[in-house]
């Protein structure tokens, strides 16, 4: 429902996102195996990667896998916490963040994958949990996104990180392809 393959560079390797509107439970369940998968998925695109290998962008200009790795962390980090204000405040204005300054910072350059890979475990595990937890009531439960000036409901978030998950994944397995590593 979400995912079109329509712009074959690089930076959408499995499509740019999309939105058709409102869904059924099937599609929602469907999106949550997707976010449940996403680390097993993760760590083994990754396996076997030596230092200088994580420290190779993804494509020219973009960032390096080691940086993609800790993104997913930070990024899924986030919108699980949105998620738990979306769910206990009536649309609560939540905090943007600089992804591109996030990345540039000493601890998405040099730190360990396997630190944001277990975060990411354990970011999943509780997530999933949360999510199978929600009635079709809840998904329609919002937080407002000041940066982009826009209210988003938790089923939007759902289909949007089940696909970003698998985006940045293809970062990954594309590189590897390309650079046969």
């Amino acid at each position: 429902m979400q995912i079109g393959v329509r712009n074959m560079d690089m930076r959408y390797p499995i499509g740019q996102f999309e939105w058709e509107g409102q869904s059924s439970p099937e599609h929602r369940n469907h999106w949550i195996q997707e976010i449940e998968g996403m680390p097993g998925k993760l760590r083994t695109a990754v396996q076997g990667l030596s230092e200088e290998q994580l420290n190779l962008a993804y494509r020219e200009g973009g960032w390096t896998i080691r940086q993609v790795v800790h993104h997913l962390a930070d990024s899924h980090m986030n919108s699980y916490m949105r998620f738990k204000l979306a769910l206990t405040e009536d649309n609560p204005t939540i905090k943007p963040y600089d992804e591109r300054l996030w990345a540039a910072l000493p601890d998405s350059v040099t730190v360990a994958t396997e630190v944001s890979l277990a975060m990411i475990e354990g970011i999943h595990t509780r997530w999933v949990a949360l999510l199978n937890s929600m009635d079709h009531e809840d998904f329609l439960r919002t937080f407002y996104h000041p940066e982009n000036q826009r209210t988003t409901h938790l089923e939007y978030a759902t289909a949007m990180y089940a696909w970003h998950g698998n985006h940045h994944i293809a970062h990954i397995t594309s590189a590897r392809e390309r650079f046969k590593i």
